[in-house]
């Protein structure tokens, strides 16, 4: 079911590219530069501590750094992101990462407040081509390997997320903070000459659809396609609860009588690196129709998570496990979210993953921003109880929408389930 004026292209790329066009080292590229694009966002959660300090920002208003972020990521999610259902991919897709290098150059330049946040919120906004790529991947696939392309693309996308701490702890230690956005300009840059070498070029005549038609076109599929609309829904709350912990957890591990470093800090990362391993089963659950059960289970999960990281002050063992239990969970609904999400309607892949990711951003700048307001307020038990009440939250919406979820390939339909 395609909206007017758009064409419906099953197996074929934006613009007819042949679907054979994706190689298995063009996908591990495309992998590799979500991961790097995707990691910008999240640099300064190690780092909040030391940008309070070097920029007089306070400890209770720290959280405006992430949430400017993402909020800039939201934008760019609603304005960018589709225009891969408009414009040439390959174009898009170098001319933002040509962009995000100047911004996190502005960033890590940055000499004061006002100009560090508008960079950040610059990066944010640009970063987005992380989900470009995604939707690129999948269109350059043929229907049979599209789930393990897309699977390799978001898992690079769950180690960008994850590094992301670790680098940027060690690299501020070593070097100082700004060195973290500066190294990963120069990064961004060399990824930029090499997917401009390797993203093929549009064969077919842009579409006809104007820029405003198009962004009205995302809005009419939130009102189309109940699936966009729940699973939006548990994406916002899934965020706001993973960047409740990450977020904040900073502060706890920062203060007596922990006193971690930056390095320290950011290697709490690390330990979520078994979120990475679930974005592949999860996928094939889908495939096997158990999405359903699938969400239910890592809810439930991600709910649970907060009893052991309401210890973290006492065992830095607690805060690990917690942070597994957790980013095992979001991951696990993050895939089964976008694979129910893009079956409905490829010809519109774009549109949908973009406004499906608006409330990924809208959670995460919200829990940023919550968490450490409370964590001023009331400490660490009190930010657990927050990340607790949304999780359950989530999982009350999965138990009150869900019905029978089709088998894989039958979601095609405006009737799909939600799972």
């Amino acid at each position: 079911m395609a909206d007017s004026g758009t064409t419906t292209r099953t197996g074929n790329t934006n613009g007819g590219t042949p679907a054979s066009a994706l190689s298995g080292r063009t996908t591990l590229l495309f992998a590799v530069a979500s991961g790097v694009a995707v990691a910008n966002v999240y640099f300064a959660q190690p780092l909040l501590v030391t940008l309070s300090r070097d920029f007089g920002i306070s400890a209770a208003s720290v959280g405006i750094v992430v949430t400017l972020t993402q909020i800039g990521y939201g934008l760019g999610l609603f304005l960018l992101v589709p225009l891969g259902d408009l414009i040439d991919r390959r174009s898009l897709v170098v001319t933002q990462l040509a962009l995000l290098a100047a911004a996190l150059i502005a960033t890590g330049t940055a000499a004061t407040a006002p100009i560090l946040l508008t960079a950040l919120a610059a990066v944010g906004f640009l970063a987005v081509v992380t989900q470009t790529l995604v939707v690129f991947a999948a269109s350059l696939s043929a229907p049979e390997r599209r789930g393990r392309a897309v699977g390799l693309v978001t898992s690079g996308i769950v180690i960008g997320i994850l590094l992301a701490r670790t680098v940027s702890g060690a690299l501020a230690d070593l070097a100082g903070w700004r060195s973290v956005y500066l190294a990963s300009a120069a990064l961004t840059l060399v990824l930029t000459l090499a997917l401009y070498r390797v993203l093929p070029r549009r064969s077919a005549a842009p579409s006809a659809m104007r820029y405003a038609r198009l962004l009205r076109s995302t809005l009419t599929l939130f009102a189309e396609e109940r699936v966009l609309r729940v699973r939006a829904l548990l994406a916002l709350l899934i965020f706001a609860a993973f960047s409740t912990l990450w977020s904040c957890v900073a502060h706890p591990l920062s203060a007596p009588p922990l006193s971690l470093s930056h390095t320290a800090i950011g290697a709490f990362g690390l330990v979520g690196a078994a979120g990475a391993l679930a974005a592949a089963p999860a996928g094939r659950l889908h495939d096997r129709g158990l999405a359903g059960r699938t969400t239910g289970i890592a809810l439930a999960l991600l709910t649970a998570s907060w009893l052991p990281l309401a210890f973290t002050r006492q065992s830095l063992w607690a805060l690990a496990i917690g942070a597994v239990l957790l980013d095992l969970a979001v991951q696990a609904v993050h895939v089964t979210n976008q694979s129910l999400i893009y079956a409905v309607r490829p010809d519109a892949g774009s549109r949908l993953i973009g406004g499906y990711m608006i409330f990924y951003s809208i959670g995460s700048a919200t829990g940023a921003l919550a968490s450490t307001t409370v964590y001023a307020r009331a400490g660490w038990g009190a930010v657990c109880i927050l990340g607790a009440a949304i999780s359950a939250l989530a999982l009350l919406v999965w138990a009150a929408t869900r019905t029978n979820v089709p088998a894989a390939g039958t979601a095609g339909a405006s009737t799909t389930s939600a799972g």
